[in-house]
């Protein structure tokens, strides 16, 4: 049998247990498939099976959800968090599980979580310029100059001094349109249409870099392939 510790210390990072409750579980019988050739550190984990089902992804894995109304992305706010949607033991994976970002409770949509630090802090960085799209409904019928403030490059929101990045308005309806930006400032979207006098009735995030949601429906997630990884920016 492969070194017991290294295998617990492994499934203890995927969040089964501590390391004390993973051993006394393979000691029970209930991980299969740790004296294969090959398994354990850096080796096919993809031979073991906890109480009959394949490991859960290792680190670097990217999850795509689509947030409901009424979640929130912090760890310690009341009421409901988005962590509550995924399997419980993913809040006990080392490295941690985080949010790429946050959507206020407020919004829907496309929701990144991931435990590669390296990826996170690429994708939230001002420079790495990932576009992301959201679909707005307005409490006011558009006017027709947000779209020329918005791609100016020059709008302030209230209480920053530094302008904005130049960012794309779609008109889709009277009091809807599909904004594109490249930047993610605190509550970015609502704040710029508060700065061109109307107000955010709905606010959905349809697009992450060349992600979609793909037919997730609300409250829904799932685990991105490689390559989606890759195309996210």
């Amino acid at each position: 049998m492969k070194d017991i510790r290294a295998v617990s210390k492994y499934l203890a990072g995927l969040g089964y247990g501590s390391r004390k409750e993973v051993e006394t579980a393979i000691r029970r019988g209930r991980v299969k498939g740790i004296d294969g050739a090959g398994v354990g550190v850096g080796g096919a984990w993809e031979e073991v099976t906890f109480d009959g089902e394949p490991l859960d992804p290792p680190p670097g894995m990217v999850i795509a959800m689509h947030k409901p109304a009424g979640f929130t992305c912090s760890r310690s706010d009341a009421g409901s968090l988005v962590y509550e949607l995924l399997p419980p033991r993913y809040l006990k994976r080392d490295p941690a599980l985080s949010t790429v970002g946050r959507l206020d409770a407020a919004t829907t949509g496309l929701l990144l979580f991931t435990d590669d630090g390296q990826l996170l802090h690429r994708l939230i960085s001002p420079k790495s310029a990932v576009e992301k799209v959201y679909e707005v409904a307005l409490a006011r019928p558009l006017e027709g100059h947000e779209g020329q403030a918005f791609a100016s490059g020059t709008l302030v929101l209230r209480g920053e001094d530094k302008p904005l990045k130049p960012a794309t308005l779609e008109v889709t309806g009277e009091r809807a349109a599909r904004v594109t930006l490249t930047e993610g400032r605190y509550h970015q979207v609502r704040r710029m249409f508060a700065a061109v006098g109307n107000h955010v009735e709905t606010l959905h995030r349809a697009r992450f870099g060349a992600l979609t949601l793909d037919g997730l429906a609300e409250g829904e997630w799932r685990l991105l392939a490689p390559e989606e990884v890759a195309g996210l920016g």
